[in-house]
């Protein structure tokens, strides 16, 4: 008898045998028919023995075969419950805190109800008897879902658990309860609009909780690792939910005051770029998102734009002082309206003579501002509010925001009333963040809803104008609060410096003398400039104590001085009653701008 030799390999062994393993084979094998008679049985052979057997062996196969069937269907049910509920639990998120730490989003473990519309014996009676215990359920949707043939359907979503026991109690085949994630929010309405709102599957759709999911929160849940928050760190917001407490409430009460239909109000870090407070009325409470959709509710300080009146005054007077065309003691005619064919510009109160530049921003001339604006050209003003982000969208953490309203095609006109804050329509937050570059010493910051370091800012600041051009615009700013439009808002020990704008809403193409709107933009302190405060109200009514009047020195002002009364003391802003010595010492070496009443 011959031994063949074979040899056996696995391709998953890092080494393999290299001996040959000897295997007996009958020597008759040498032939073909050797293997044809391995699977040859005469039928003669048959005997009822042997078919019996058979039988029995046939029957306990097709029933092991039925039962691994049945096993392997609950798997797939059981994988398919699991599935969902690992997604339920990937829907954790971060909590968000304020500046000081206080939660202002987090998460909570609720729980919903499914069912499984194979496993329903009596889908008429199982919909009646839920539909007892959830009333606010469509009892035809109800059953319509509970006759699909797909394995699983939600009930309803969020539950309380007072539901939960009594459908626990129904005893109900087929509906079953899983944990889930509810994003809550224990401040309300407090800074709605930054953090924006998350849906009924814990998924960020507006605001911070949108910037969330879509700077690295997605990839963890796609790797599995988002499971609870209290795995992830939270997100630590700019905002300090004290003072955006404060500024809601005197906003509140001065837009109820005032009847407007609306109002906003910033405050803003000139160092750092910080949002730290950010209202914008009227607004929504997050826990509530469905109001998040009504039109009336969008994000005024970043989403809405308008032509900011006379706050632009600001803007044009640094352009003009920094180009160096213009100096603080330059003199321009305005005695007489300016005219440009058949369009003319004049003043509100005008003095009929020529000003200095501290006196046109004091009196807010409309023919002085655009006299300087022409002074440095049209070219040379469009670069300068490009510059200044005023013509481009402005990009922060938040997804929502506008395109500025820029005119068509841009001429001497448009520089003239644009330079005066009209022809040029902005998000007021943008505005803002141009102001706070006047003030902190010519550095264009762009401004942030996340906790940031002043090295930080550093880092993605640009410097615009010249130092000496920022402490002259804080001096004419202070100026404007001691003899100007801004007296309203001078809160005696906070030296605030500001400019009102007062605006002229255009209805039906036309600009409207009767439906205004109003802000003042303030800097707090003037010497030393730590903030930006920007209130605005749209459309506010004159009343009997402001003798009729409605523009921004009688309504926006005030509401900034009551605002700065309540947060001084939260932002650290030391009182000092006593006037600063020497606060601006360039102005003092001019030897001071003589103002004339």
């Amino acid at each position: 008898m011959r031994l063949p030799r074979f040899a056996f390999r696995n391709p998953f062994l890092r080494r393999q045998t290299a001996e040959a393993v000897p295997v007996a084979v009958p020597a008759r094998a040498a032939g073909p028919g050797f293997f044809r008679a391995m699977f040859m049985v005469r039928s003669e052979k048959l005997n009822p023995r042997i078919m019996l057997v058979a039988l029995v062996f046939g029957s306990m196969f097709a029933t092991l075969a039925g039962r691994l069937v049945q096993i392997n269907v609950r798997q797939d049910d059981a994988s398919t419950i699991g599935r969902i509920t690992q997604q339920a639990i990937s829907t954790a998120r971060p909590a968000i805190v304020d500046r000081t730490g206080i939660v202002m989003a987090t998460d909570v473990k609720t729980i919903s109800i499914f069912a499984d519309p194979r496993k329903v014996i009596d889908k008429d009676e199982a919909a009646e008897l839920i539909n007892a215990v959830i009333p606010e359920l469509d009892g035809k949707e109800l059953r319509d879902k509970l006759g699909k043939k797909n394995g699983f359907v939600w009930i309803k979503r969020e539950v309380t658990p007072k539901q939960q026991a009594e459908i626990h109690r129904l005893g109900l085949p087929g509906v079953g309860f899983l944990p889930e994630n509810k994003r809550v929010y224990p401040n309300g309405t407090a800074g709605a609009h930054v953090l924006g709102f998350a849906n009924i599957d814990n998924i960020g759709i507006a605001g911070i909780e949108k910037y969330i999911d879509s700077n690295g929160l997605n990839d963890l849940k796609g790797a599995g690792l988002a499971h609870d928050s209290a795995d992830l760190n939270p997100v630590e917001l700019a905002l300090d939910v004290r003072v955006t407490h404060a500024v809601r409430e005197e906003l509140a009460a001065a837009v109820a005051k005032y009847k407007a239909i609306a109002g906003s109000a910033l405050v803003l870090d000139v160092d750092t770029g910080e949002i730290i407070s950010h209202v914008s009325l009227p607004d929504y409470d997050p826990n509530n998102p469905a109001d998040a959709l009504k039109p009336e509710n969008i994000n005024r300080l970043q989403v809405g734009v308008y032509e900011m009146g006379s706050t632009f005054k600001a803007l044009t007077t640094a352009m003009a002082l920094d180009s160096g065309k213009v100096k603080l003691s330059s003199m321009f005619d305005a005695s007489q309206p300016l005219r440009y064919g058949r369009f003319k510009i004049g003043d509100f109160h005008g003095k009929g003579r020529a000003l200095s530049v501290p006196e046109i921003f004091i009196y807010s001339s409309n023919i002085g501002t655009a006299r300087m604006a022409l002074a440095v050209g049209v070219e040379g003003h469009k670069a300068f509010l490009k510059k200044m982000g005023q013509l481009d969208r402005m990009r922060t953490e938040l997804p929502e925001s506008s395109e500025p309203i820029k005119p068509a095609k841009w001429g001497e006109l448009n520089t003239m009333t644009i330079a005066f804050g009209h022809g040029l329509a902005v998000a007021p937050l943008q505005a803002a963040a141009a102001t706070a570059a006047l003030v902190n010493g010519g550095r264009m910051i762009t401004p942030t809803y996340l906790k940031r370091s002043r090295e930080e800012a550093d880092k993605v600041s640009t410097q615009v104008i010249k130092p000496e051009t920022s402490q002259m615009m804080r001096y004419v700013m202070r100026l404007n609060a001691e003899k100007g439009s801004a007296t309203k808002a001078d809160i005696p020990g906070y030296y605030l410096g500001g400019k009102t704008g007062t605006s002229e809403k255009v209805v039906g193409g036309r600009y409207s003398k009767t439906r205004l709107f109003n802000a003042f933009m303030s800097v707090m302190p003037a010497d030393k400039a730590r903030y930006i405060l920007l209130v605005t109200l749209d459309e506010p009514k004159g009343l009997p104590e402001t003798h009729g009047y409605a523009t921004s020195g009688w309504n926006a002002a005030p509401t900034t001085g009551r605002i700065v009364e309540r947060i001084g003391p939260m932002l650290g802003l030391e009182t000092k009653f006593e006037l600063p010595h020497q606060p601006f010492p360039l102005i003092a070496k001019l030897g001071g701008m003589p103002v004339r009443q």
